[in-house]
């Protein structure tokens, strides 16, 4: 039996700013949040203070997105206390009872296998148990499982995520303006609620993003929004089993 998908409008988070030019632009062209990067081995890292001066560029209704991986408590209490209105998002090893230390909403990344055909014996990522596990995020962000922590400007195959999945998703992963509309079109049947999260595909180079490529993803969001909300009848979610 299928049921009905109420349209609602796909959030869009954009991560990875280093600059308050590319604050400004994602501002600008309609994001809902942007993302910035506390961990010390990525390119795209800032300090707290720099993070700091970054969301205060932010006006209301703009959230601010601390990515951590595996930090100490003591650390994400502390730009917490720093950047108050801040969501945090956590990309590491870390286990429900450590995503709940600071005491403020998160989201979880899980990390979606990029094989479609994994070894014979290999387990095969179960979503429907991790966002389980991780009920009290306030979403499950979906990204490629690569070498190190992030998507690495990946995707994973999107059909081969479970029909129904009782949580608030976030597709992540290798997204550009080419091909949010699919990725939009078949995941959003498949969840509670979407959200996109894009960084390299609206980067002219590591951290450094493109104005123009920015607006063309937003766009693309809005152009697969609309063909959801005029055509509802195919785009129906399973009812859970």
């Amino acid at each position: 039996m299928s049921i009905p998908v109420p349209f609602s409008r796909t959030r869009i988070k954009i991560c990875g700013l280093t600059r308050e030019e590319d604050v400004d632009a994602a501002v600008a062209a309609g994001a809902d949040a942007i993302g910035l990067v506390m961990y010390e081995h990525s390119a795209r890292h800032v300090t707290l203070e720099r993070a700091a001066e970054l969301a205060s560029r932010l006006p209301p209704f703009v959230t601010p997105v601390l990515l951590f991986v595996n930090a100490d408590a003591t650390k994400i209490i502390a730009a917490c206390a720093r950047i108050p209105c801040a969501l945090l998002q956590f990309h590491g090893d870390e286990t429900p009872d450590d995503c709940l230390k600071a005491g403020r909403p998160f989201l979880r990344a899980a990390r979606i296998p990029l094989d479609a055909h994994p070894e014979p014996g290999s387990l095969r990522f179960d979503l429907l148990k991790y966002a389980q596990d991780y009920s009290s995020a306030q979403a499950i962000l979906l990204d490629a499982h690569v070498e190190g922590y992030g998507g690495g400007g990946k995707t994973f195959n999107w059909s081969l995520l479970p029909p129904s999945v009782n949580a608030h998703l976030v597709l992540s992963g290798g997204l550009t303006p080419a091909n949010v509309i699919d990725g939009i079109l078949q995941v959003r049947p498949r969840c509670t609620t979407l959200a996109v999260d894009v960084s390299s595909g609206v980067e002219m180079a590591k951290g450094i993003k493109s104005a123009d490529k920015i607006n063309q993803f937003v766009a693309a969001v809005r152009a697969a929004d609309e063909q959801l909300a005029k055509n509802p009848v195919h785009h129906v979610r399973l009812s859970p089993t």
